[in-house]
């Protein structure tokens, strides 16, 4: 194995070089820490980009999830990382989130976990709980989706009429509530268990069928249907 100690990228084998390596091995052949060294383009006066990339994993304890929820503030406590450097990295990840969610009009939910794969990219990183209504059409093919409020790290607000006025408004058969918890506990609170009771108890009265609550946490969830208390 090559020693590349105290020398500058330009001065490694082309092969070993992040850029090169992509062209000539394609991206599946990149460490996480070479891809971040495409990300930040340059190093320092003392590390290598790739070395940068490496005490960037290092914070978050190598777990690209925890890296996902750091902020640019967060990422500029690293010696070596400014802000444009942090924002390349932000703006990359969160691009990764939205590549999920697209063409989403073409998604049939069948399943709890088809629900969860759409706003685990949205959810799980945040830092305070937001609520959000997936609604669907009689086919179960999504119409669209919508954060309905947002609050703080231990709750939010949530206003039936504007859940339930939306849903007529996209004439759709039926909905999927989706809220996160910031703490990754999943289990439902009392208040998770009456907000969904009384939502699904009102759209009774316009034929429109609330399907699941769903609860994200970092990398799990929990479904009020697979649990059958729907």
């Amino acid at each position: 194995m090559k020693n590349y100690q105290n020398l500058t990228i330009k001065q490694w084998a082309s092969e070993d070089r992040p850029r090169e390596k992509l062209l000539s091995k394609g991206i599946s052949a990149l460490s996480d820490a070479e891809l971040i060294a495409i990300l930040l383009s340059t190093g320092t006066k003392k590390i290598s980009a790739v070395d940068l990339g490496k005490l960037i994993l290092a914070s978050v304890n190598n777990n690209l999830h925890l890296l996902g929820k750091q902020s640019v503030n967060d990422l500029m406590k690293i010696d070596g990382i400014g802000q444009a450097k942090a924002i390349s990295i932000i703006a990359a990840l969160e691009l990764g989130k939205r590549r999920k969610n697209t063409d989403l009009e073409k998604v049939k939910i069948t399943d709890s976990k088809t629900v969860s794969e759409i706003f685990q990219p949205i959810l799980g990183d945040l830092p305070h709980e937001e609520f959000w209504a997936l609604y669907l059409s009689r086919s179960n093919q999504i119409i669209d989706k919508e954060k309905i409020s947002t609050g703080g790290v231990a709750g939010t607000v949530i206003d039936n009429k504007i859940i339930l006025k939306h849903a007529i408004e996209k004439l759709a058969s039926s909905i999927v509530l989706v809220h996160n918890h910031p703490s990754g506990n999943t289990q439902p609170s009392t208040n998770d268990k009456t907000i969904t009771e009384k939502i699904k108890h009102a759209a009774q009265y316009i034929d429109i069928q609330i399907l699941d609550h769903i609860i994200i946490g970092d990398t799990n969830y929990y479904s009020f249907a697979d649990e059958g208390i729907m």
